[in-house]
């Protein structure tokens, strides 16, 4: 997956020229040799260490090493399509925004894979988070991955070391924060390849919803409705299916997130193999991003779940 990212980067036409450095985080595959290879076959790319393997500082590094004035983030499981950079530095201009995204769009090779991203794009999975599944072009709180003015970024601090995941959201909260627009443009689209197993999405909702918790923590102006469905939807499922034990009507709370988790399956699903993996997918991105956030409170309670200290509770 590397090697695709840094090639679609490559194939990008810029007007001022092109850098692509890449941030490389321990591994126990062959991500460093493919890293070289690339550095050694092409002279724009630079391969940078990123030992701690801490997405946030990664970034910064790369950015660091760079010097154009238009900072492109590409993750290493993404791929932009043609013409990516040249359509999001046009809305740039166009719009005055600091930041410009648009669409990650799953695409799963497994069945799994297929249903988390149907999962992922649909409104019971995301909320109202526009780049899951589209809609008006206009300002937003944060897009996906991102294309930043350089000036903009650097000027609020870059990307937050301290955070493991939503580090994304949090500098876009900053940046409008200084009085900068972060512009969501329907027509910039990147693929996203989704996690293949059960384990593997549990852990990365997990995450999402206990860094979410530390950033909230940080910035409590920058909540939205969204962030407290998972975690009331939790909650509710657990303590009716306890409170049940002791008076029966309880089961409603969990028997009408059942009904719910039915619906959006059969709505969203294309095949009866994509329905049954729904029924599995969707409580296990609802449950695990609202337990991390449930757990990320208890944490802080007892004075553990902070920026100081959540890179250890996280890892």
């Amino acid at each position: 997956m590397l090697e695709a990212a840094v090639r679609s980067a490559l194939a990008q036409e810029v007007p001022a020229g092109l850098e692509v450095c890449v941030a490389v985080g321990p591994s126990d595959d062959d991500t460093r040799a493919v890293a070289d290879y690339l550095e050694t076959v092409d002279s724009r790319v630079t391969v940078v260490d990123n030992p701690l393997g801490v997405t946030s500082v990664g970034l910064n590094t790369a950015i660091r090493r760079t010097s154009a004035p238009v900072v492109v983030r590409v993750d290493g499981h993404a791929v932009l399509p043609v013409g990516y950079v040249e359509r999001a530095i046009a809305t740039l201009e166009r719009t005055g925004a600091v930041n410009v995204g648009g669409i990650q769009d799953p695409q799963g090779i497994t069945p799994f894979e297929v249903a988390v991203g149907r999962a992922m794009a649909s409104r019971f999975g995301a909320g109202d988070a526009r780049f899951h599944y589209g809609g008006l072009e206009g300002p937003v709180d944060t897009v996906y991955l991102g294309v930043f003015r350089r000036e903009a970024i650097e000027e609020v601090g870059l990307f937050d070391e301290r955070l493991i995941r939503n580090q994304d959201y949090e500098l876009n909260y900053r940046l409008r924060r200084s009085g900068g627009t972060i512009w969501f443009d329907p027509e910039l689209r990147v693929g996203y390849r989704p996690r293949g197993s059960v384990k593997a999405l549990a852990k990365q909702f997990g995450q999402y919803g206990w860094w979410k918790r530390i950033v909230l923590g940080e910035h409590p102006r920058s909540l939205r409705w969204r962030h407290l469905v998972a975690p009331t939807t939790t909650l509710a499922v657990f303590v009716g299916l306890a409170l049940a034990m002791l008076w029966t009507p309880f089961f409603i709370f969990p028997m009408g997130y059942g009904a719910a988790v039915v619906v959006a399956s059969l709505t969203v699903g294309r095949t009866t193999a994509e329905v049954l993996n729904l029924l599995v997918v969707y409580p296990t991105m609802h449950l695990s991003w609202g337990a991390g956030f449930l757990f990320g409170l208890l944490a802080r309670a007892v004075g553990a779940g902070h920026l100081g200290n959540g890179a250890q509770l996280a890892s």
